[in-house]
């Protein structure tokens, strides 16, 4: 069987439906729970969305993101939805540590039927039904294959239409990255036809900075940023005492690796910042020759995809940076 027809088939038969997504929420988590959520109510079925933690500002604008459930905030009510649900979606994470481990817990023991749907390289299998296309820009591109796959193009408007575009916008660095297929091009253009306002989502997500954000900004790329020419890296590293002088709320150093990315001549840019004693990494790369995502993976307790992905350092930030700076070059050369 088609597999977005079996998925149809579950959603149709569940009395209880719970959508999850990964921990610290981006725009394809966010969007693709939010698209599926509205899709399931077309269908004329109810559903609860439970996230880890809530979205960063910038995206508190999506209709519906007012009524998702978050670990941190509403833990007894989730916990209830987790026993209950007879489907539980996976969205945007392909292993139950990326929800973080209280939900993770939850998770494992939650009786009801799992269905995955993500774009992760090298899922477990912790579910029942796996949709997993690692070549696909978004997880919010797979949803909106879910409804027209399963027969329900018809019921796509604006409200579904909306996230997962931004979805798939904020996935790909606004369609720069190689993941972009001819296929999410002709998406976008239905997703458009159904009424979706793209305009608005790009003035949503563009022009809604703060002072302190763009001071934050600022101060980042004129006194935080160290190139290697060695390798062709740009860094920036930003500790929670900096970070606390511009007052910055989450989400506020989201973009700076691709800021730093955008220097000519650059081809690797990291973001390192300090939060509750860890070191947050975010990697970003140009090009199918400088993939970061192993770096990531085998230094740095992370992964994700080739040109983007996540890490983590338990070490201080002066021996962070020291690793890294050492690591870049291994694993990169210039092409000077």
């Amino acid at each position: 069987m088609n597999p977005y027809k079996e998925i149809e088939n579950e959603i149709l038969k569940a009395s209880h439906i719970l959508i999850t997504a990964h921990k610290s929420p981006d725009g394809d988590s966010v969007g693709s729970s939010l698209g599926l959520f509205h899709f399931i109510e077309r269908l004329g079925k109810k559903a609860v969305i439970g996230h880890p933690d809530p979205a960063p500002e910038f995206l508190q604008w999506l209709e519906g993101i007012d009524s998702i459930l978050y670990m941190d905030r509403d833990g007894d009510a989730l916990k209830n939805h987790f026993q209950n649900a007879g489907l539980i979606f996976c969205l945007d994470y392909n292993a139950t540590d990326r929800v973080g481990p209280e939900m993770q817990q939850l998770i494992k023991s939650a009786p009801g039927k799992k269905i995955m749907i993500d774009h992760h390289l090298n899922p477990e299998n912790f579910v029942n039904i796996i949709v997993s296309e690692t070549e696909v820009c978004s997880t919010s591109q797979l949803i909106y294959e879910l409804i027209e796959q399963s027969g329900h193009a018809d019921l796509l408007n604006e409200k579904i239409g909306t996230p997962l575009y931004l979805g798939i916008l904020t996935d790909t660095g606004a369609f720069r990255f190689p993941s972009v297929q001819p296929r999410t091009h002709e998406i976008l253009g239905k997703l458009l036809e159904a009424g979706v306002q793209h305009h608005l989502i790009h003035e949503q997500l563009n022009d809604n900075n703060t002072v302190g954000r763009l001071r934050l900004q600022g101060y980042a790329m004129s006194e935080k940023l160290e190139i290697l020419d060695s390798c062709n890296a740009a860094i920036i590293s930003l500790t929670e005492a900096e970070l606390a002088r511009f007052n910055a709320q989450k989400g506020d150093t989201d973009g700076l690796a691709n800021l730093a990315l955008s220097i000519k001549g650059i081809r690797i840019a990291v973001c390192l910042y300090e939060k509750e004693g860890k070191i947050k990494m975010s990697f970003r790369s140009k090009g199918q020759e400088n993939p970061v995502n192993m770096l990531a993976e085998e230094h740095f307790d992370g992964g994700g995809h080739a040109n983007a992905s996540g890490g983590i350092s338990e070490m201080s930030m002066e021996a962070t940076l020291n690793k890294l700076k050492v690591l870049l070059p291994v694993y990169f050369k210039s092409d000077k």
